[in-house]
């Protein structure tokens, strides 16, 4: 007979407690509630957050298991780097060699005056988020969330709205986080409806495939990444450039006519 456990302790630290700032019960409520704030202003980054804890359940310890599993993720994860702040010295990014991604990455951050310390603070606008835990997972969790940016580099899609909805397509191949899909497929609806003479749902399907093809990027060393020429990290990584959302026209990624 399998002996009970009433400690309320996790018989097991290689399982996913049950709930709380590691794994946790779905909230669909919440997370459509943000998902009609976020469809009416994209740029209300507070509702991806709100969205993503939402619909959390145990992905992000199951990222992280598998994160540990690799050589790459367990050295990493035992020195515990923290990717915001390499991401935010701007001045060992400008050192870096002209194509690198790392310069890539500071020229994109640069034209859309963002910055991996601006997700954070959207991050920490939403309660319950966990953002500051002193756990690995939760630490794990604050990679993903500081790599945003630097995956909108690696794979060529840019910050309108298409481009947003590819990339959380992208992210869900990467992460089956329910969040990325959500709001990929919301967004494929939105924007397809706005733009239907364009293959808008094409484009976020075909980011989606990209993802489950690429290499798995959770797994990179992000600072040998940087000083990598971003040509090369491409084909490396299996990232080709994403032709069905080149082809649809800039002034239309964001589902109206920019500047119109």
């Amino acid at each position: 007979m399998t002996p009970s456990n009433n400690s309320g302790t996790n018989p097991n630290p290689l399982m996913a407690p049950a709930s709380g700032p590691i794994t946790r019960k779905r909230d669909y409520r919440r997370a459509f509630s943000a998902l009609r704030k976020l469809l009416k202003d994209k740029e209300d980054t507070a509702q991806v957050f709100e969205i993503m804890i939402a619909l959390t359940g145990s992905s992000v310890w199951d990222g992280y298991m598998r994160f540990i599993s690799t050589v790459e993720g367990g050295k990493i994860a035992y020195h515990r780097e923290n990717l915001a702040e390499i991401l935010s010295d701007y001045d060992a990014l400008a050192q870096l060699p002209p194509g690198s991604v790392g310069r890539a990455y500071l020229d994109f951050v640069t034209a859309e005056n963002i910055s991996a310390e601006g997700l954070i603070a959207e991050n920490r606008k939403v309660t319950q988020s966990y953002a500051d835990a002193e756990h690995p997972v939760a630490w794990y969790g604050r990679r993903l969330r500081d790599s945003h940016d630097l995956w909108h580099v690696l794979t060529g899609y840019g910050r309108d709205a298409l481009g947003e909805a590819c990339l959380v397509a992208f992210s869900y191949a990467q992460t089956k986080s329910l969040g990325f899909g959500l709001i990929a497929l919301a967004g494929a609806i939105k924007i397809g409806r706005l733009v239907p003479n364009y293959p808008v749902a094409r484009a976020v399907f075909a980011a989606y495939w990209a993802g489950r093809q690429a290499a798995w990027l959770p797994a990179e060393n992000y600072p040998s990444l940087l000083a990598e020429p971003l040509s090369e990290a491409r084909i490396r990584l299996n990232l080709p450039a994403p032709k069905i959302y080149q082809s649809v026209p800039a002034e239309w990624r964001n589902g109206v006519l920019a500047n119109a």
